[in-house]
Formats: structure tokens, sequence, C-alpha cells
């Protein structure tokens, strides 16, 4: 995956589909239908420290190239906001339901380069702004952020790395 935060935002949103939660990016923001609970997935914070002697990953041989590429980069902590939103229909069961189906999929581990180290949620309020039922939920993954640098020196594409999964 190359490309920015938002990117990672998205790949956190097809997941949760995958696994059968309703979900959509905060930004840029739509208009949702009431198909019922809503996952809504934003970027909350970035921590990003060295993984390696200045950021040193290691080479891969590309074999489309034939030739070796160093890899640099740093391993980061993202903050997902997975908030749910519902409407004020019932007693605020139907975001419970969601978060049980929420912290199904995470527990599972997460997207494809993203391990899910920690996730909360907190309590179910009304948001008068949205005039729906919230609840917010949050969860920290850890994933590798790289660069590719050719033979000669360039730059030549930043991409999510995956972690090793237990």
């Amino acid at each position: 995956m190359s490309g920015g935060t938002q990117q990672l935002c998205q790949a956190m949103v097809e997941y949760l589909t995958r696994c059968g939660v309703l979900a959509a990016t905060a930004f840029p923001q739509t208009l949702r239908k009431e198909e019922g609970p809503v996952a809504v997935v934003s970027l909350r914070g970035c921590q990003a420290k060295s993984a390696g002697f200045q950021d040193y990953l290691g080479e891969r041989f590309n074999e489309q190239t034939g030739q070796w590429e160093e890899l640099f980069g740093k391993k980061a902590d993202i903050t997902f906001g997975l908030d749910l939103y519902a409407t004020q229909q019932g007693d605020g069961q139907q975001l419970q339901t969601a978060f049980d189906q929420l912290a199904g999929a995470l527990i599972l581990g997460g997207p494809q380069g993203m391990r899910v180290e920690e996730f909360s949620c907190g309590q179910t309020e009304y948001d008068g702004e949205s005039r729906r039922l919230r609840r917010p939920v949050q969860a920290v993954c850890t994933v590798y952020l790289s660069a590719v640098e050719e033979s000669g020196g360039e730059f030549v594409d930043f991409e999510l790395r995956g972690v090793v999964k237990p």
C-alpha cells in the first residue's frame, strides 16, 4: 500500500467491511444511509519511532528490476477513531451489538500490515451535532512505514509494511 495516512483509514474501513461491520471514513464526510450502526474511521494519532539503526530495515531483491533495494523506515503506532453511530431508536442495544461485532473483528488481528495492540470504548451518549447515538471507540495499531532506495541512492516509494502476526 502506498500513499498517505488517508489510505490507512481506507484499509481499516475495507477490513471492517470484510468482517461484516458497516464502516466509512470520517473524511471526506459523505451522506450515510440509515442502514444501522456505522463505524466512522478517523486517524486520531500517529507516533513514529526508529525501527533500526538510522532507520535501516534491510534489503530485498526486486524481481521486476533484477536489483537489490534497501529499505528504510519507521515503526509507527497509529491510533484510529472507530466511533460507532446509530439512530436514536431503541435504548442503545444496537450500538452494544455493533461494538461486539467490531471487537470481534479487532481481536482477529486487523488489516494486512497492521497489528491491533489495543482497543477501547466509552459510554454510549447522544451526539447533538449528528443527532445520533454515539459510542466512542479507538484502536491502536502497530505498522512499519518504509521507503525503498534503489542502488543509485534515490527513494522510489513509501509503503506500509506488514508486521509479524502471532
